[in-house]
């Protein structure tokens, strides 16, 4: 099914992420940029409608026919609850409640979990840290595919296959690259969801329940928002780790797309990253970025020049902890 891929092993490079240098010289600039850097008043109530929408659709759900539940799964509840997921990843960096919050961040993630039907931001929260922390580090930053994953699916059809799988992909990854203890906060994130799953099926039924699951995992599979998975970090052109997508999407996605403009101030919530753009415009108007989340999908499948391998790694020292 289709040539191999030409690469055989990922890009190591032995150089410093650019997000580092990038924002020094951002700031030095235009240090009216560290205002932005404030929590987003409207993700709490954002967040919460989304909630409450995805509960009502329950309630709406509970008598629809099997075929109907994956359809509204695919083409509602899962860009809900994949737009939920950004959120979390939004709020993983305290833009919820602040930095002297921490701790309401946190909930307020559990909450947004909700939807989503398994437990998911607590083990976000701890491993997305070192994704910044050490961009592409070989064994620190889990979203970087394993040999085994750049190895075996290298052909359209093993692509295409790997696509689907990206939930299983993204949930045991972690487990094998990089095992961490798990937390207090992640058995909590479990407990609440798994006793709100069991209150939809009591109340509801298991079709409501089946709603929830399958559109989180149909739409972080082949769907066309799950195409920023591969558009921000995979390497679509020799020496850019980075990518930034200015289309649309970015209104159901919490502006994930400008994701240079994230990597090099990460605490600023999503809201506001358009303005960083506008305001540092020289530094990224004339770096590669992406016109579709579709087209990237695409070309990830059937250019053989791109597949899990096309990523940059890079060895880091371990950050001594607080």
């Amino acid at each position: 099914m289709g040539n191999r891929v030409t690469r055989d092993d990922f890009e190591w490079v032995y150089t410093e992420q650019p997000h580092t240098q990038r924002r020094r010289e951002i700031l030095a600039k235009y240090p009216e940029i560290k205002s932005l850097m404030r929590p987003d008043p409207h993700l709490k109530w954002i967040v919460s409608g989304m909630v409450f929408m995805q509960f009502l659709a329950c309630y709406l759900v509970k008598d629809l026919s099997w075929k109907w539940i994956f359809f509204w799964a695919y083409a509602f509840g899962g860009c809900v609850n994949h737009s939920l997921s950004l959120a979390i990843h939004d709020i993983s960096h305290n833009v919820a409640f602040g930095n002297k919050q921490a701790k309401w961040n946190r909930w307020f993630a559990v909450f947004a979990n909700l939807p989503i039907g398994v437990p998911y931001s607590a083990s976000f929260k701890k491993y997305h840290i070192d994704h910044h922390r050490y961009l592409g580090g070989d064994r620190l930053d889990v979203d970087i595919p394993t040999d085994f994953e750049g190895w075996f699916f290298c052909t359209p059809l093993r692509k295409l296959l790997w696509l689907f799988l990206q939930p299983l992909f993204y949930s045991l990854r972690p487990l094998c690259v990089n095992p961490k203890a798990i937390t207090q906060m992640e058995i909590f994130n479990a407990i609440v969801q798994f006793s709100v799953d069991l209150i939809i099926y009591y109340l509801f039924g298991l079709k409501p329940v089946i709603y929830l699951i399958s559109g989180t995992i149909l739409c972080m599979g082949v769907h066309p928002i799950s195409g920023h998975f591969i558009a921000e970090h995979y390497m679509f052109l020799k020496g850019y780790e980075t990518y930034s997508y200015y289309g649309p999407l970015n209104w159901l996605t919490f502006n994930v797309g400008y994701h240079m403009e994230h990597h090099d101030f990460p605490s600023i919530p999503g809201c506001r990253l358009p303005m960083v753009k506008k305001i540092a415009a020289e530094y990224y108007n004339n770096l590669p970025h992406h016109q579709s989340w579709t087209r990237v999908l695409w070309d990830f499948v059937f250019d053989d020049t791109i597949g899990p391998y096309s990523r940059v790694k890079r060895l880091c020292k371990l950050a001594k902890e607080n």
